[in-house]
């Protein structure tokens, strides 16, 4: 029960249009989330981080949104602060700035998402500024793997740390502070740890992370009104992504030479990969690169697919893509593992394969029965209007503080 608006402070290096990924989609739909339900909403983020990585500003610009605050932090040092960050574990530089916010926003709830280069130190800032209750949500492995994703020497899936010789293999220089017991000790300061998947919790601990986790999964927004004509002239399965190697596109672009179906393969998205692929592809004309494309942009290719190939070789967390798929009744058909296999047993929303005959016999079925096709976009639109939607997401989210907050306070500040 909330008696009272909250005031939140989001911190992630990522928001958009400054980012990437699903960790900065679902910050900024979280955000959005609280501030319908009355909510006051700071969010932090890092445009030093975001312009070490990409040159320019991106295309799209921030829209205000009520009750909701931005901070796009520049230290004046460029793409210094970062990697000193990422060196010493300790927030240099943009320190000051986030206890600044931290003081000036007061807030009931600190939570912390994609934090790599903000430094480990970031989340035992504000310790001093009142009843904050802290939250940390895992949109990846930054807590257990230095890559953060759990790819090994940039070819597999890691299956025991070798930490070293990968950072230096991908041309990182190796992080000393996770050697000398410093995430263990700054991690006492989270009093709730929150995991999109079971599988996500499971894999931390299995890989030494002590702290319990609990499970929270994401959530969707609804499609918009509108989806208007099918975007493309032909049948088509779809990819979205980023275009590197862990997300398995290439193992996508050739199996798609054997397939007997009269279907076109559509890849949105860019990336490393992103010359390589062209070449690889440019004997198909089945084969379409569509580069990138907004979330608004995305719904009528959604709408419209046969299905929604998810082939990520990597330890995902709980993937957008499919919930996107889902939300637009498409099925998806994934790589059989981890959380990705989670998502598929417990919504009925898509198939799962491990080889490329199983990819193959996949697309097949789904091209050629509309009956099988529908019910498991049924299913998948029926889970992220119920388990998965947003209503069941906060309503959680919000069971979880405060559980959190009498376990730390021996009470709920905000039911008084």
């Amino acid at each position: 029960m909330v008696t009272r608006p909250l005031k939140f402070l989001l911190i992630s290096i990522f928001y958009p249009p400054h980012s990437f990924g699903g960790d900065a989609v679902f910050t900024s739909r979280l955000a959005r989330a609280l501030a319908d339900e009355g909510h006051r909403v700071d969010v932090v983020h890092c445009l030093d981080s975001y312009f070490a990585l990409h040159s320019a500003h991106p295309e799209q610009t921030l829209e205000a949104y009520p009750n909701v605050t931005v901070h796009g932090l520049q230290s004046g040092f460029g793409t210094f602060a970062p990697m000193l960050s990422h060196q010493t574990g300790r927030t240099y530089l943009r320190r000051k700035p986030i206890e600044e916010i931290i003081e000036r926003s007061a807030p009931d709830v600190i939570h912390y998402h994609n934090v790599s280069l903000f430094g480990p130190e970031v989340l035992t800032l504000g310790s001093r500024a009142g009843r904050a209750l802290k939250v940390y949500t895992t949109h990846e492995y930054w807590l257990v793997c230095p890559m953060h994703v759990l790819w090994k020497f940039n070819s597999r899936p890691c299956e025991k740390p070798e930490c070293v010789r990968c950072m230096l293999l991908a041309r990182r220089p190796p992080q000393l502070w996770r050697y000398s017991g410093m995430l263990n000790r700054v991690t006492d300061a989270v009093d709730l740890f929150l995991a999109p998947s079971r599988s996500t919790a499971k894999i931390h601990a299995e890989r030494g992370f002590t702290r319990p986790m609990r499970y929270l999964p994401s959530f969707a927004e609804p499609a918009p009104a509108g989806l208007g004509e099918n975007p493309h002239p032909r049948p088509y399965f779809l990819f979205v992504g980023r275009l590197f190697a862990g997300k398995g596109v290439r193992s996508l672009v050739n199996a798609w030479s054997k397939t007997s179906v009269d279907a076109d393969l559509l890849i949105v998205g860019e990336g490393p990969e992103a010359a390589r692929l062209r070449r690889m592809a440019s004997g198909d004309p089945r084969i379409h690169f569509l580069g990138y494309k907004t979330q608004a942009e995305l719904s009528p290719y959604y709408a419209h697919c046969l299905a929604c190939i998810v082939p990520s070789q990597m330890y995902e967390v709980f993937t957008l893509v499919v919930l996107e798929a889902f939300i637009h009744q498409a099925p998806v058909i994934v790589w059989d593992q981890g959380p990705l296999r989670e998502m598929i047993e417990d919504s009925g929303g898509g198939l799962l394969y491990r080889t490329e005959e199983e990819l193959l016999a996949a697309v097949d079925l789904i091209a050629r029965d509309s009956a099988i096709r529908n019910e498991m976009g049924d299913n998948g639109f029926r889970m992220v209007s119920g388990e998965w939607s947003k209503a069941t997401h906060l309503k959680n989210y919000f069971a979880l503080i405060r559980e959190a907050s009498l376990r730390k306070f021996g009470g709920v500040p905000w039911e008084k």
